[in-house]
């Protein structure tokens, strides 16, 4: 099997070619082609043809191909469903801010946490995403949209922190200043709560923004709603996330899917405010998205208001977040493995 040649940073790179009797300077130039969006290496026109021919036999580049692209009437959110090279198939939300484009991506095909209210894991785990594949996903929204991308969310399809280093490449790639050049603090990463893993990226020095969805404050909801729960303990993550603050320096965002009946009471939001009492923190809060398969609902416009009012009575800062895409199942928690309803050549799905 061929190496993924995509995957690969720039010291990788300096060597495969340098195995290859290519000079150092070679390497820089096939990274830039590589993260240009080349799909062939026969675009790569100011390396040689014999240099090209050397790459296509011993390297694969497999660009995604655009499955299907919808494109919201309410808000202008695109949703890509991009074939991958094995016929499995992810989705990737681009949105449209004052600040900026922001691009949501999917880090694995599934995904194995089993969170109820969320429509990513209706089909498990297939397999992790390649760094390639997830690089692919921020250039060839870019180049399809026409649009600059300046902000990444890692919140689409699979857990981040459970495809730990093939993400970490990932970022290191997509922020490389020979590449796209994307800054660290333009950049989210989602997770239901991986403790170890998130003391694990503390120590990175990464200055992006870590998300955490929380949905709970107490062990005995969240563990009805997050399976994860039952592995890591509500006070054994905000533990974590309490170190994470005191090493990075970087303020934690908490996201609040409300729950009608289930986590959206007065009550419970007085013990969500205990919960993160001390903590520079932010809580997102994010009225329940529909999905056909999940019995829950989202809370009522009062009860989201209320929730807020208590939050930031305790000195929280509390936002609701936009919904945007919701009329192509884009927004938070509808991503989903609908392969043979959103494309009939990705591999069947849910």
């Amino acid at each position: 099997m061929n190496r993924d040649i995509k995957s690969m940073d720039l010291p990788e790179l300096t060597e495969a070619l340098a195995e290859l009797g290519e000079p150092k300077f070679r390497a820089k130039q096939l990274f830039t082609w590589l993260h240009r969006g080349a799909r062939t290496f026969d675009e790569m026109t100011n390396l040689s043809k014999a240099l090209r021919e050397k790459l296509r036999t011993q390297f694969d580049l497999n660009p995604p191909e655009v499955a299907r692209r919808q494109a919201s009437r309410l808000d202008g959110t695109v949703k890509y469903l991009w074939r991958l090279a094995d016929g499995n198939c992810v989705e990737s939300v681009l949105m449209r801010y004052h600040h900026g484009n922001t691009v949501c991506i999917s880090s694995e095909v599934g995904c194995a946490m089993g969170c109820a209210f969320c429509a990513s894991t209706l089909g498990g785990l297939v397999r992790r995403l390649t760094p390639a594949e997830m690089l692919d996903q921020v250039l060839f929204t870019q180049l399809d949209s026409g649009l600059p991308i300046s902000n990444i969310v890692l919140m689409g399809i699979g857990e981040p922190l459970d495809n730990y280093d093939h993400v970490l490449k990932f970022l290191r790639l997509v922020n490389h200043p020979d590449g796209l050049n994307i800054g660290m603090r333009h950049i989210s990463l989602s997770t239901c709560g991986l403790v170890p893993r998130i003391a694990r990226l503390a120590g990175e020095d990464l200055q992006l923004t870590l998300s955490v969805s929380l949905h709970a404050p107490t062990n005995a909801i969240r563990s009805q709603i997050m399976p994860v729960n039952k592995a890591y303990p509500v006070e054994e993550l905000v533990a974590a996330c309490r170190q994470y603050f005191e090493t990075t320096g970087r303020r934690i965002s908490f996201e609040y899917a409300m729950i009608r009946d289930v986590n959206d009471t007065p009550q419970v939001a007085e013990q969500l405010a205990a919960l993160l009492h001390g903590l520079p923190a932010h809580v997102n809060l994010i009225p329940l998205n529909d999905v056909a398969e999940s019995p829950l609902k989202p809370s009522t416009r009062r009860a989201v208001e209320a929730f807020q009012q208590i939050l930031e009575g305790h000195g929280i800062p509390t936002t609701v977040r936009r919904t945007l895409g919701s009329d192509i199942d884009a927004s938070c928690g509808q991503l989903r493995r609908k392969y043979e309803k959103e494309a009939t050549s990705c591999r069947p799905g849910d």
